[in-house]
C-alpha cells in the first residue's frame, strides 16, 4: 500500500507539533528538576513524613549499602519535585492540546484544571493516610512474632511512592469522565452498561499499578478505583453533553453577533 507525499504545508504543521511537543517535554522536566533540588534541601523532612506511618507501627527502617541513603533522599526529592512540579505539567501539555480544542471545549478546561490538582493531590493523601498504614499493618501482622521486622529504607521508599503515585492518578478519572461526556465522546449508559468490563480492567490496572504481586495491595487498590468508577457514572449522568460545534457554526455565531 502506497502512502501519499505529504504537501510542504503538511510537513511544516506536523514540525510545528512536534516543536510544540518538545517544547512542553522541556517545560516539564525542568519544572521537575527544579522543584526536586529545592526539595532535596528539605530531605530529613521528607524523610520524616514518608517513614511516619512506619514508625507509628514501632517499625523502623535499616540502610544496608555506602550509598543507599543519598540516593533514597534523591529519590525522595525527584517524587516530591514531581508532585509540587504537577500543575506546572499539565499546564505544559495544557498549552500543546489548547490549539486542537474548540473554545468551549477549552473553558471546560479551565474549569477542570484545578479541580484535577486537588484530585491528585486527595489521591496521594489518601493512599498516604488511609491506604498505606492498613497495608503496612497487613505484611506486619502476616510476619508474626516469629520473624523479625527489618524494612530497608530503599525499598520502603520505592514501595511507597509506587502506591501513592498511581492513587492521584486514578483519582483523576471523574474529571476525565466529565470533560468526554461534556464533548461529547463517552455518555454514562456506555459506563452503566460496561462495569463488568471495567472491573476486569480495573484489576489488571490494579495489578500492573500495585509494587509488589500481593493481592492485598491489588485489592486496597483495585477497590477505591472501581468506588471511582462508579462516581464517574453519576458524573457523567448529571453532564449534559455540550453542544454540537464545528468551525463553520462558530464562524457563523460569530457573523450573526
Amino acid at each position: 500500500m502506497a502512502f501519499r507525499d505529504l504537501s510542504p504545508e503538511e510537513k511544516q504543521t506536523i514540525i510545528e507539533h512536534l516543536e510544540e511537543l518538545r517544547k512542553s517535554l522541556i517545560i516539564s522536566v525542568v519544572a521537575i528538576v527544579i522543584a526536586a533540588f529545592i526539595s532535596f534541601y528539605y530531605n530529613e523532612q521528607l524523610l520524616t513524613i514518608i517513614i511516619s506511618p512506619l514508625r507509628a507501627l514501632n517499625e523502623n527502617l535499616v540502610v544496608t549499602g555506602v550509598t543507599e541513603a543519598f540516593f533514597v533522599k534523591l529519590k525522595l526529592s525527584f517524587l516530591a519535585g514531581f508532585i509540587f512540579a504537577f500543575p506546572i505539567v499539565v499546564w505544559a501539555f495544557w498549552r500543546f492540546f489548547k490549539p486542537a480544542l474548540y473554545p468551549k471545549e477549552r473553558r471546560y478546561v479551565y474549569i477542570l484544571f484545578p479541580v484535577s490538582v486537588l484530585l491528585f493531590a486527595a489521591g496521594v493523601l489518601f493512599s498516604y493516610f488511609g491506604v498505606l498504614r492498613l497495608v503496612l499493618n497487613f505484611f506486619i501482622f502476616i510476619a508474626g512474632s516469629n520473624l523479625e521486622t527489618m524494612f530497608k529504607v530503599d525499598q520502603y521508599v520505592s514501595f511507597v511512592m509506587a502506591f501513592t503515585i498511581p492513587f492521584g492518578l486514578v483519582f483523576e478519572l471523574p474529571v476525565i469522565v466529565y470533560f468526554l461526556t461534556k464533548i461529547g465522546i463517552i455518555k454514562y449508559t456506555m459506563l452503566a452498561r460496561n462495569r463488568k468490563y471495567a472491573l476486569l480492567v480495573i484489576v489488571i490496572l490494579a495489578a500492573a499499578l500495585t509494587p509488589g504481586p500481593d493481592p492485598v495491595s491489588q485489592i486496597f487498590m483495585a477497590t477505591p478505583m472501581y468506588i471511582l468508577y462508579e462516581i464517574s457514572i453519576w458524573v457523567a449522568k448529571f453532564s449534559k453533553p455540550g453542544r454540537k460545534h464545528g468551525k463553520d457554526q462558530e464562524t457563523s455565531a460569530d457573523s450573526v453577533e
